[in-house]
């Protein structure tokens, strides 16, 4: 039997096209059949909070040439929240396809196919006849399953294939090696029906990366060569345990999972995804993360709505993406806003007002040093040209400290008066309004003034004074 020391010296040099630099072949990873789960308790020590170990083995950048977006708002969106109607699916669906813009940027966007409410919902996107994002499902591991993805005409379903030995042991009551042969059992009927399968790997962040993760991917390309249909590979962090610091330890390590995944298993980063949760609140981050380091599609949902803590903003990414890549590729990023509308008007759902974005105060300055340096030049305090991008102006907010053109700016903005409309310092309105902040400031007021309270003077004194705003 050889040593490792024969081993290494027997795997042969090649040169890495990539990056034109000779290197030693990787050894083959094999399933590793443990008897007992691996779960890293260690790292998950139930009765204390969980740790963030280091190795310092660094990963190198590797952001894929085409990188985008996919949506889960329809699927885990709708696990933590009532059921959207038909309708008003639909209508999330043509926003989603206007904010992707004519690149399709919003690749895919999965569905439920379980009740008749979510099959009639797939049927009317699909009537829709957009490219993107392509209606895609989440089924049930079920020929029956199969067949009905096939009969909806859909060209790809994601399949769970739970991970971790948490889910293996604890949940399945299967070992290693049956999970996997159940596993590649279920992915080869959805092949034999001409169906992409992509596979959702739950928990990815508690599995064993070399002993089960890198094995089963192997194993999954070998099937996807011999059928010549894609199988993607969506790594899950489920419970939000990744962490994207550079030299942390694998499974929480997002770095080291997507190397492993794209370098060991040999995923090809066009069929790499990325699932996070927030519970962490590290969302956002690990997923920008997979993108810089080898995964091409980051999976979303709206708002972040999700299980528990949630899901990756959607919106987030979009601008995380034109922050990578410098442009936004076609996204029209004035739909968000009109997407947080709808939600707020007609869905019922209300956004926390200082969510990024599409909270109602996520660009308002309410300091009163600060509202002086946003009058002077509003880049002062705010992130980017939201009026541009968001259909959203800075807003100001109003104290004692405002004065009449802080009245007038925050008056302008918030009604989003055009040239030839506005109300200037001197106007009767902006007056009354000023004389009515300074009686709440005298009166012993120490707070700004809300939104709510604003509007509601505002159109007392239009109504007494027949002033007509806009």
């Amino acid at each position: 039997m050889q040593n490792d020391e024969d081993m290494f010296q027997n795997r042969k040099v090649t040169l890495n096209e990539k990056n034109n630099l000779l290197q030693i072949e990787e050894h083959m990873y094999i399933l590793d059949d443990v008897v007992k789960p691996n779960v890293f308790r260690n790292m998950f020590p139930y009765s204390e909070i969980p740790k963030i170990p280091f190795n310092d083995r660094i990963v190198p950048h590797d952001m894929p040439k085409d990188i985008w977006i996919t949506d889960t708002t329809f699927r885990d969106g709708q696990q933590s929240r009532a059921p959207y109607t038909t309708e008003q699916i639909v209508t999330i669906y043509d926003y989603l396809h206007r904010l992707g813009g004519p690149n399709g940027m919003i690749r895919a966007s999965e569905f439920f196919l379980y009740s008749k409410k979510d099959r009639d919902a797939v049927y009317k996107c699909m009537e829709r006849g957009y490219e993107f994002p392509e209606v895609t499902s989440w089924i049930r591991a079920s020929k029956e399953d199969f067949k009905l993805v096939k009969e909806i005409g859909m060209k790809e379903t994601g399949i769970l294939v739970s991970a971790s030995d948490y889910h293996i042991f604890l949940k399945l009551k299967m070992t290693r090696r049956q999970a996997m042969d159940h596993y590649l059992s279920i992915v080869r009927e959805c092949l034999e029906t001409g169906i992409s399968p992509r596979c959702h790997l739950e928990d990815i962040t508690r599995a064993d990366i070399y002993g089960f993760v890198v094995p089963f991917c192997m194993e999954l390309m070998k099937l996807m060569n011999e059928y010549k249909i894609p199988i993607k590979i969506r790594a899950c962090d489920t419970m939000g345990y990744g962490v994207n610091f550079s030299g942390a330890v694998i499974p929480r390590s997002v770095q080291g999972i997507i190397y492993a995944l794209h370098t060991h298993a040999g995923v090809p980063s066009e069929l790499l995804e990325w699932h996070g949760h927030n519970d962490f609140y590290k969302a956002v981050v690990n997923s920008t993360t997979a993108w810089l380091y080898g995964c091409s599609g980051i999976n979303t949902s709206l708002f972040g709505i999700g299980e528990r803590t949630g899901n990756t903003p959607l919106e987030a990414m979009v601008f995380e993406y034109a922050q990578l890549k410098g442009d936004l590729n076609g996204m029209d990023t004035t739909v968000i806003t009109e997407l947080a509308e709808y939600y707020e008007k007609e869905i019922g759902y209300e956004i926390p007002p200082r969510t990024p974005f599409v909270g109602r105060n996520f660009n308002v300055t309410r300091a009163g040093i600060h509202a002086d340096g946003l009058l002077k030049n509003e880049e002062i305090y705010n992130i980017f040209d939201t009026e541009k991008f968001l259909n959203r102006p800075v807003l100001c907010a109003v104290s004692n400290t405002s004065g009449l053109a802080g009245i007038a700016h925050w008056i302008n903005s918030y009604f989003k008066l055009k040239e030839g409309r506005k109300v200037d310092k001197n106007s009767e309105l902006v007056k009354c309004v000023k004389e009515w902040v300074d009686e709440e400031y005298e009166g012993g007021r120490v707070t700004v003034l809300t939104d709510t309270e604003l509007v509601a003077k505002i159109q007392e004194v239009c109504n007494s004074r027949n002033i007509k705003l806009g």
